[in-house]
């Protein structure tokens, strides 16, 4: 299966290393300082999983011309430049692993619905300073078809990430899953970047987890990126659930305020 990763961050290097050590016909795109590294030392992960295999690297992307998967891992706010890059591509399919639910509309507007796949993933790492992604979670991606279902594409893919030693599963309601993410998400995040406090605390804090259950009901790693100094996905996230919210009149009086706290630190960081 040809593969093509899109984005070398944390995520994009776990599952490229694992799909090309179990042989997979792998592409990663990358730039910069990552994709000069990964040319010359190739992926290495550790924590739950400890390898370094080779990949080839794409640092033009016109230069790759087709996939049979191409899987998006760049941060939310890339994707439009990310996406103009690999319009070119003739896919058999197309997923995100990224946060939100903004990102299947994406996908669909630039490669068509009939390519794209829904999909969630629950793992996490973080790449060191040294180039090394420390792999610390891996639950499971789910894949799915749109706007629900399982296909043959669908159980091809996961079959080759469970090989891999990704969990993976094929759901056949997959907005649902994606939705249930999206809700976690946005009730960790606000409380995450606004306190900087670990999760476990603002759980358990009666006042913090009160704004916690606010923003579960009203939207039926961000920390490390406020930290490090580094943009957040805010615009694709709490700023999605605030303009929907408005087109549908629906009230979000605690996702607003928090979107517009957060929206200003995020100024501050560009």
């Amino acid at each position: 299966m040809k593969i093509v990763i899109l984005g070398a961050g944390a995520l994009g290097s776990i599952i490229a290393g694992h799909l090309a050590r179990a042989g997979e016909e792998v592409t990663i795109i990358a730039r910069g300082e990552r994709a000069a590294y990964l040319q010359q030392h190739g992926i290495t992960l550790t924590g739950l999983a400890d390898f370094t295999v080779p990949v080839a690297v794409a640092t033009q992307p016109q230069m790759v011309r087709e996939a049979d998967v191409l899987v998006v891992a760049v941060k939310t706010y890339d994707t439009a430049p990310a996406l103009e890059s690999v319009s070119h591509l003739k896919v058999g399919s197309v997923l995100s692993i990224q946060n939100g639910v903004l990102k299947d509309e994406q996908l669909a507007r630039t490669f068509g619905w009939d390519k794209t796949l829904g999909a969630a993933a629950f793992l996490s790492g973080g790449v060191t300073p040294a180039g090394p992604v420390r792999f610390t979670v891996n639950e499971y991606l789910v894949l799915g078809e749109l706007p629900a279902g399982i296909s043959a594409r669908v159980q091809t893919f996961v079959a080759a990430l469970v090989n891999a030693g990704i969990r993976a599963d094929a759901v056949p309601q997959i907005q649902t899953v994606e939705w249930s993410k999206y809700a976690l998400f946005m009730s960790w995040m606000a409380p995450a970047v606004l306190t900087r406090l670990e999760s476990y605390k603002f759980q358990t804090h009666p006042d913090t987890a009160a704004v916690v259950a606010r923003l579960v009901r009203e939207t039926v790693s961000t920390l490390q990126d406020l930290e490090r100094g580094r943009r957040l996905e805010v615009e694709e996230t709490l700023g999605y659930a605030v303009r929907t919210g408005a087109e549908l009149g629906i009230p979000l009086p605690t996702m607003d305020t928090c979107y517009r706290l957060i929206a200003g630190i995020n100024r501050s960081l560009q």
